[in-house]
């Protein structure tokens, strides 16, 4: 997001839309969202080199985890969507992944690893994901917003994984 509209009221109106679809209509979503190039390959290469990798979205949680499980990620993070019998029912269950939650969860992975700062990268692309970017040792925007390429001095502008790469020190 660019920053304009609150993220958790623009969350829950959209959230409310989908108020009596049934659960499965994410396996449709799934099917239509792609990885960006070498994103499979980038998170390969760093955890063969001992670097854990999660993912922390403001996404929804059936989206994520699917992600997460077919990228072999233990660590991940998202919206929790109300579920009642197979369908959602338009609410959220549990806090809002805000700006300040992914943050927190960074922190809170890094302490689970028991990391330094230093050995702790953040990779975003909009408003919501500057606390968690200016939390990490190096804070990467991905195609980023202008508020963020603003506040984050470093950032990849093409849509390839691989062209992190050479951002990351202890890789090298």
């Amino acid at each position: 997001m660019s920053g304009e509209l609150d993220f958790a009221t623009s969350l829950k109106e959209r959230v409310a839309l989908l108020e009596g679809l049934p659960i499965t209509v994410f396996e449709k979503v799934l099917q239509s969202i792609h990885l960006s190039k070498n994103a499979k390959e980038f998170i390969s290469i760093l955890q063969n080199n001992g670097i854990p990798v999660g993912l922390v979205s403001g996404g929804f949680s059936p989206v994520v985890e699917s992600f997460a499980k077919s990228l072999d990620v233990h660590y991940f993070h998202a919206n929790q969507l109300e579920i009642k019998d197979g369908i959602l029912t338009g609410h959220l269950v549990g806090k809002i992944v805000t700006p300040q939650v992914k943050q927190a969860i960074l922190e809170k992975w890094r302490n689970q690893l028991n990391l330094s700062k230093e050995k702790t990268i953040a990779i975003g692309d909009g408003a919501n994901d500057l606390f968690m970017l200016k939390t990490a040792g190096l804070g990467i925007g991905f195609c980023a917003k202008e508020v963020v390429k603003k506040e984050i001095a470093c950032h990849v502008d093409k849509r390839d994984f691989f062209e992190v790469l050479p951002l990351i020190d202890f890789l090298k």
